[in-house]
């Protein structure tokens, strides 16, 4: 039996057997191509939040599904006890177009960030120093499972579940003294995003995490850099700190890294390394044949199809068309991010839902953050019409907004 194409069974069936821990919207999607989706009754949508930043190279890429194709008639799965070959060309790849030296893949990005901090603190016990406090931002997010919550700086997501795994301070976003003053002798790393996605799109000031890079150099602390939402050329550059001149010591990668197959993964430097001895840490399907198969076809096709320059290029132009609309209508408060992350802010008396709600009926697809912002997390094939066909419709919505006042 299938219920592909039945939006009111999956919605039953949905309501009945599925844990209700998500609340979707009135669609449900049967198959993508390229920039768009098309859901049950056949409509067309402009996916502008590109599966929350995870379909890089946009849906059904003809090179990304030979490639999982291919590799799935071959072998899907072994077990990390042998040699994967494309586990290994994936971690050279990644090493080589970053500051990284070695690679640890697992399924997600709350895996990622759960290897990074045994990592940041694997790496003190190792050396036989007492260090294991890691330092976060308010408002940040790493993560869902009981180590990430703990890390993330928003309480909304760790108070049903405390007491949380200890160790972890929150401090002030881009407030250099208030993370100067946290800082202790058991401080054994700073972890940041370097554009926080899940609180509204806000970039980290070229200063602060200057001068982060800098205390932590001096002061014997390992740098964390989350990517999982800002890596793989989603900013305009492969990785996001390339825009701040720093390097880390750490950086986890996810969501786009694949295009849509579920894959985790945090690099870090040949010293840093030795936080993780053999049987430290594992990961039943991480870097699995499919996974890294994938991923590799990701990287050949962004590097291919030049889509770092693409989210570079369309980013800006994007930006420049909803920087205009912000002039024409005080209801945008403020446009924020970098290359295609991009969240658009309104005044209190727009909802983020009901934006969100009213460009699902005009046929485009973003996320609401909070109460009044919206996300957009395209796929980085996006092109220029395609971008202002979005802000075409957006000054529509907002025009209309004027007249119904």
């Amino acid at each position: 039996m299938s219920i592909e194409n039945d939006l009111y069974l999956t919605k039953d069936y949905d309501s009945k057997y599925c844990l209700q821990v998500f609340k979707p919207l009135n669609v449900a999607f049967v198959r993508g191509s390229g920039s768009y989706l098309y859901d049950t009754e056949g409509k067309k949508y402009l996916d502008m939040i590109g599966g929350i930043a995870v379909n890089s190279v946009g849906h059904a890429h003809p090179k990304l599904v030979k490639a999982v194709v291919e590799q799935s008639r071959k072998l899907i799965h072994c077990s990390n006890y042998y040699y994967i070959p494309s586990r290994s060309e994936l971690a050279y790849k990644l090493c080589k177009s970053s500051f990284a030296d070695k690679a640890f893949f697992c399924n997600s990005g709350a895996e990622a960030n759960e290897a990074a901090i045994k990592l940041a603190r694997g790496y003190f016990y190792h050396k036989g120093i007492e260090k294991y406090e890691i330092i976060t931002a308010k408002m940040s997010f790493h993560g869902r499972t009981m180590g990430t919550i703990a890390a993330t700086g928003q309480a909304k997501f760790s108070k049903p579940f405390e007491p949380v795994t200890p160790g972890f301070i929150h401090v002030e976003f881009n407030d250099i003294d208030a993370l100067i003053n946290a800082i202790t002798d058991k401080t054994a790393a700073v972890m940041l995003e370097l554009i926080q996605g899940e609180s509204g799109v806000n970039p980290v000031s070229p200063d602060y995490i200057r001068a982060v890079r800098k205390i932590c150099n001096e002061k014997d602390i390992l740098l964390i850099d989350d990517e999982i939402q800002t890596g793989v050329g989603r900013t305009g550059k492969m990785y996001c700190y390339e825009h701040y001149g720093i390097l880390p010591d750490i950086m986890t990668l996810a969501k786009g890294l694949a295009g849509g197959v579920p894959i985790g993964a945090m690099l870090c430097t040949d010293e840093v390394a030795s936080g993780l001895q053999p049987g430290d840490h594992g990961s039943t399907f991480g870097g699995n044949p499919l996974a890294t198969t994938a991923a590799n076809a990701v990287l050949d096709i962004i590097r291919e199809e030049q889509l770092v320059a693409n989210a570079d290029d369309v980013g800006d132009y994007l930006m420049e068309k909803l920087q205009a609309l912000k002039k024409r209508f005080p209801v945008i408060h403020q446009v924020r991010g970098r290359g295609l992350l991009i969240g658009i802010e309104f005044e209190p008396l727009i909802s983020a839902s009901m934006m969100q709600a009213v460009l699902l009926e005009k046929g485009f697809l973003v996320s609401a953050i909070g109460n009044s912002t919206i996300r957009l997390a395209p796929p980085l094939i996006l092109t220029k019409p395609e971008a202002s066909s979005f802000t075409t419709a957006l000054e529509k919505i907002l025009k209309a907004q004027e007249k119904n006042k």
